[in-house]
């Protein structure tokens, strides 16, 4: 794709950057902001489209950057990934699982994380991942395998196989739609009573916003579950609740309330 042609659909806070991963040019649209300095490290969103997508379209679905302008934000471009409803593997998408096609989707966020870090001050206690379906699954298989990079995770329309066992704790949004006929809710269901097993967190759940359930963990690593009216589509109010769950956790900050907790409850 020539820079002209790209250039056509970014914003101005968009730029392209990309990685070779193995031989393989990997691609990003990335937002730096300029308010990243050593005395003010800067967030990190990585936002995945979902299988057919691309990281244009998920940058005018998600506009993280929109929503929290202080952050870094990294549209991925997938490669070509056969699934079920695309057995050929004619579109676009990412792994779903630690060890699929050999790892290449993980590789390729080590390298673009890695390249990131280069280039603008990255604060580590506040790097984040979230998703769309095919976008989705990989947000989790970002969690299976790179638990310890993510202050907090943001999958949408997404059930891939989460064990529950060696799993590490972290704060978790899903966004769910009741009437999704591509990811089933019943299925989402499961990935979410999966994630709260995990999180160690409590019932009943409180509300968080409008359609959105909170479930509180003595870990410091709560469940919000979004669950909206609609189908597969991706939710347009998300992204806004999704920056706002994502500020509400870093690293330290989880760890100072799970400390918290943890005195008043006793040892």
């Amino acid at each position: 794709m020539t820079a002209l042609f790209l250039a056509a659909f970014l914003s101005a806070d968009l730029t392209p950057v990309s990685v070779e991963v193995e031989g393989v040019r990997r691609e990003a649209l990335v937002s730096i902001p300029d308010s990243a300095t050593k005395e003010n490290p800067a967030p990190v969103v990585f936002a995945f489209h979902g299988h057919g997508g691309n990281m244009r379209n998920a940058s005018r679905q998600f506009h993280i950057e929109t929503v929290w302008p202080e952050a870094v934000v990294v549209y991925m471009q997938g490669l070509k990934t056969a699934t079920l409803r695309d057995p050929k593997g004619e579109r676009p998408g990412w792994q779903n699982l630690p060890g699929m096609q050999g790892d290449r989707d993980l590789k390729a966020f080590d390298a673009m994380l890695a390249h990131l870090k280069t280039r603008t001050t990255v604060d580590p206690s506040r790097i984040y991942a979230m998703g769309h379906s095919n976008g989705g699954g990989f947000t989790y298989c970002l969690w299976r395998a790179r638990p310890e990079v993510f202050a907090a995770i943001a999958p949408s329309s997404a059930n891939p196989p989460i064990p529950v066992d060696g799993m590490k704790p972290i704060p978790v949004l899903h966004v769910s739609g009741k009437t999704d006929a591509i990811v089933s809710f019943d299925g989402q269901t499961k990935t979410v009573e999966a994630v709260k097993k995990i999180n160690g967190c409590s019932e009943p759940g409180k509300e968080w916003a409008k359609d959105c359930t909170e479930f509180a963990s003595d870990k410091g690593t709560p469940l919000v579950w979004l669950v909206h009216e609609g189908d597969h589509r991706y939710l347009s109010a998300a992204p806004a609740l999704i920056v706002r769950f994502f500020q509400e956790h870093s690293k330290s900050k989880d760890k100072t309330s799970a400390a918290a907790i943890k005195k008043m409850v006793g040892d």
